[in-house]
């Protein structure tokens, strides 16, 4: 029997063609529930996301447990690999309340990225979710915002996954990499998180809230306004300290990270080799002994 060797057991799960169908359905109602208000009517009863946030959440699980079983699979993921997701779901929950949301020191962010980077994209989407009503549940931020944020944290973390292979990139290059994408996705985080609590900016007469109804590029330079005005300085800190994270304990982080995946040995590929030709030997007659012809 052989397996996979070290090298090849650090190489992150694998996105599959079921996974990745699951995690472009899940995407897609992503986006639809982020961005429907920018194309609903004017005089339509609900323009804001107060109300389909229930809706949204009681989707979102099931389409989780979709990409779970899509990746299970889809790379072999097994009870080993869920264990870790739920470790790593629980770090990160711990790691939200350090920094309370002070100017956005979120030291969550950096475990995702590394974690995303380590284990791939699929797997790093349902740890994003996963961790985020993790915390949520530990701070007690449960509120409507809590389904679009699971989303959002997802879409952070499956990118770190779909950065180029670590057979790539590795050493300095890989921590200058990572926390690059960190930085620029942190405020990715912060403008589609904004999407979701802007457009309960009705009815005020300033020249950043959202109009219904209204054409959908003056309402994007709306928004655009809105998160230079209110959002900039908390993206800029949780950016700030991705990077800083990254670059100083990121190289101790991966290695612990791998080394688990390692010992895990997620995606092992078994094959059994059959023993040696023995001799079969076979009587046909006093002194008469049939010898193996094979190798």
């Amino acid at each position: 029997m052989s397996g996979t060797d070290g090298k090849s057991g650090a190489r992150p799960l694998r996105l599959g063609p079921r996974s990745a169908a699951a995690l472009a359905l899940i995407t897609t109602v992503g986006v639809v529930a982020f961005g429907w208000p920018l194309l609903a009517d004017g005089d339509s009863a609900v323009t804001d996301h107060a109300a389909d946030a229930p809706w949204l959440f009681a989707a979102l699980l099931p389409l989780l447990v979709a990409v779970v079983v899509a990746t299970i699979a889809d790379a072999g993921m097994d009870a080993k690999a869920v264990a870790m997701l739920g470790v790593l779901a629980a770090v990160g929950a711990a790691l939200r309340p350090l920094g309370a949301g002070t100017a956005g020191l979120e030291p969550m962010f950096f475990l995702m990225v590394l974690s995303g980077r380590v284990l791939g994209p699929g797997f790093g989407f349902v740890l994003g979710a996963v961790t985020m009503f993790a915390s949520a549940l530990l701070t007690g931020g449960v509120g409507p915002w809590m389904p679009f944020q699971m989303l959002s944290m997802a879409w952070f973390t499956m990118g770190a996954g779909l950065l180029p292979g670590p057979e790539r990139l590795r050493g300095r290059g890989e921590l200058l990499m990572l926390a690059g994408y960190g930085a620029v996705a942190a405020f990715a985080y912060g403008t589609v998180m904004n999407l979701q609590g802007w457009v309960l900016l009705q009815g005020i007469g300033t020249g950043i809230a959202f109009q219904p109804g209204e054409p959908v590029h003056e309402n994007l330079v709306r928004f655009a306004a809105y998160c230079l005005a209110t959002s900039m300085g908390w993206d800029l800190g949780r950016a700030a300290l991705t990077v800083v994270l990254t670059l100083t304990v990121g190289g101790t982080l991966l290695k612990a990270l791998r080394r688990a995946t390692r010992r895990a040995n997620f995606e092992a590929q078994v094959t059994f080799e059959g023993p040696a030709p023995e001799a079969q030997v076979t009587a046909e007659g006093p002194g008469t002994v049939r010898r193996p012809t094979g190798p």
